[in-house]
């Protein structure tokens, strides 16, 4: 099958899928010029991991720079800091783990980089029926990639967007999700790692390239993947 235009775009790159494999806990921190290196303690196996290797930490694409049994370490750049919550965590806290995928690897969620746009901030949780209902709100640069029903990732989780306002956007958290994820130990006002849909993002860049809108027809968006 002859690869899309943002799958070319892709290929190289460590991808995720935002289906959270299991919490582990920041074992130790401590700053490296303007960033950081972080230890993480995880309830994997990482005997067939090796160093160079992806994990995702809260959303954030990380490279292990060593492994000891199921301990690893990675750097983190002053880049990465300025854009995540990363810098708020200490020892002993809770975390969001997922391994890059391999090849063969089933695909679920959504196509996920761990590449962070951005911290937006817990407005409201409330108990709806069994799920939890969640409001986060966001600034404008990145309220625009969000789309109601559409898919995004926070702390690393993929979540499914129930609706957008002008500065927030709303979800319903299955009560899995809050069991094998971070969410349920966030409070109010708690700034959390945002990364969205990367579909919206090439799509507003073939609009710029391509320049009136009006140039997208079928026949591109089938080129690009997106029909």
């Amino acid at each position: 099958m002859k690869a899309t235009l943002w799958q070319k775009r892709l290929k190289g790159s460590e991808m995720f899928t935002g289906i959270i494999e299991n919490k582990g806990l920041v074992k130790a921190m401590k700053t490296a010029g303007s960033g950081l290196v972080l230890t993480v303690s995880t309830p994997f196996d990482l005997s067939k991991d090796k160093v160079g290797d992806s994990i995702a930490v809260n959303g954030i694409c990380l490279t292990a720079t060593s492994i000891s049994g199921s301990d690893f370490t990675a750097d983190v750049s002053a880049e990465t800091v300025s854009r995540t919550n990363l810098a708020e965590l200490s020892p002993g806290a809770s975390i969001n783990l997922e391994r890059a995928l391999k090849v063969g690897d089933r695909f679920g969620g959504h196509i996920v980089t761990g590449h962070i746009d951005g911290v937006a901030r817990l407005l409201k949780m409330e108990p709806r029926g069994e799920s939890i209902y969640m409001e986060v709100g966001a600034e404008p640069k990145l309220i625009k990639y969000i789309v109601e029903k559409g898919s995004i990732a926070i702390d690393g989780i993929s979540l499914t967007v129930n609706s957008v306002g002008k500065d927030y956007f709303s979800l319903n958290i299955i009560p899995l999700t809050l069991k094998k994820t971070t969410l349920g130990l966030k409070n109010i006002g708690a700034r959390l790692n945002i990364e969205t849909d990367i579909i919206g993002k090439y799509i507003e860049k073939l609009v710029a390239n391509k320049g009136d809108s009006a140039n997208i027809d079928m026949n591109l968006l089938r080129e690009c993947g997106f029909a």
